[in-house]
């Protein structure tokens, strides 16, 4: 039984916990192509933190919204090191201190710190709503960032009548080397990978910056509408998409192993099984699974192969199938090419039939499909071995 990723390609994102989600893709039988989006910015060396502590320091808080507890945790841990934990620590004493969920909790109280209230969802929303629900004018709130914004969370404090110190501990920049996510646009544009995980909203926002610098945005975002399954770990890291109106697929809880399990239900359930030359045949990302056999397939004889099962039973011509292969010009020859191999593949087995004179089509079983594909263009002419 194959696992249910083999043959479906997944792009990591992450520059956090990367290998961790790499290895949960890879062990239900993904290839995972790695390509980090961001870097995270050292805390000794963060200026914007350090100045964002001074300014909580400056005057008494009244709420400390702590979002992580990683983030929660860097930021009394970098305090310290600036020789300013002690001071932190008082005034954090002296606030009401509201998390985000356990994590958030369990950091506030291993610094020996009392917390007044967190949500049942874990979520942001509800944290602004709570706070909402109070006389917010002139209060001084600090709300611990983690690597991406929350502005709507603050301007709705603000507009509230609240002075909002946001605190952004490991904030994120791109990478030194961006080869690996330019190459990403590249892949995605050519849907020669099936979902991009994305696990912050700083990451999808750079995959759309590097796009847009190459002049491919469009393109890009045409394949992720389509084709390309943008899999975001929440709602927030998935803001960057949305705002360009590309739907995504996002877990009910925003975990690594719920964004999983989520990839594992939507990739399969985009796939077909095809009845087609007396065998069963399901094309995946890189690979076909042929009477239950996984067969990879090169690029071109797969660009080739699913241009035809979009439309079983129907002759595309040479030139319809030259649009469909990746990069190869305007030699017509370079069908011919990806058929001859792609049948190599297959072990000889005849999926795709040429059609004199006309082109090829997939040797598509209407009878045993029952959907009735098959067009009336389609029920006579001659064919070639």
């Amino acid at each position: 039984m194959q696992e249910p990723l083999a043959g479906f390609t997944v792009a990591v994102t992450a520059a956090r916990r990367r290998e961790e989600l790499g290895a949960l893709l890879e062990r239900r039988g993904a290839r995972v192509y790695y390509a980090p989006a961001i870097q995270i910015v050292p805390l000794a060396d963060d200026t914007e933190l350090l100045a964002a502590t001074e300014q909580c320091l400056a005057e008494p808080l009244d709420v400390v919204v702590a979002t992580t507890g990683i983030g929660f945790r860097g930021w009394v841990e970098a305090a310290d090191g600036w020789g300013l934990g002690e001071r932190l620590h008082a005034q954090f004493g002296r606030a009401r201190l509201l998390t985000r969920g356990p994590k958030a909790r369990g950091a506030i109280r291993a610094a020996g710190l009392v917390d007044t209230w967190s949500p049942p969802s874990e979520s942001s929303s509800e944290v602004l709503e709570y706070l909402l629900a109070q006389d917010l004018h002139g209060c001084r709130i600090a709300v611990q960032l983690h690597g991406e914004p929350l502005p709507d969370f603050v301007h709705a404090l603000r507009e509230a009548g609240a002075c909002v110190v946001e605190v952004p501990v490991y904030r994120w920049v791109l990478p030194d080397d961006v080869a690996p996510l330019r190459r990403l646009v590249d892949l995605a544009t050519a849907r020669q990978v099936d979902a991009v995980a994305f696990t912050s909203a700083p990451a999808a926002a750079s995959l759309l910056r590097i796009a847009d610098e190459a002049g491919t945005g469009p393109a890009m975002l045409a394949a992720f509408r389509a084709d390309v399954v943008p899999a975001c770990v929440g709602p927030v890291t998935a803001g960057p998409f949305e705002s360009r109106d590309v739907p995504t697929v996002q877990p009910e809880r925003a975990r690594l192993g719920a964004l999983v399990r989520e990839i594992v239900r939507v990739l399969p359930s985009r796939t077909r099984r095809l009845p087609v030359a007396g065998h069963s045949l399901e094309v995946r990302g890189h690979a076909v699974v042929l009477d239950g056999e996984l067969v990879p397939l090169p690029p071109g004889p797969m660009a080739v192969l699913r241009a035809l099962v979009r439309r079983p039973g129907r002759v595309l011509s040479r030139a319809e199938l030259l649009r469909a292969l990746p990069g190869v010009g305007s030699d017509e020859h370079a069908v011919e090419m990806a058929v001859t191999r792609l049948r190599g593949a297959l072990g000889g087995v005849r999926v795709v039939q040429t059609v004199v004179k006309r082109g090829y089509r997939l040797a598509f079983d209407a009878e045993q499909d029952g959907s009735g594909c098959l067009s009336d263009d389609e029920e006579v002419g001659e064919f070639a071995s």
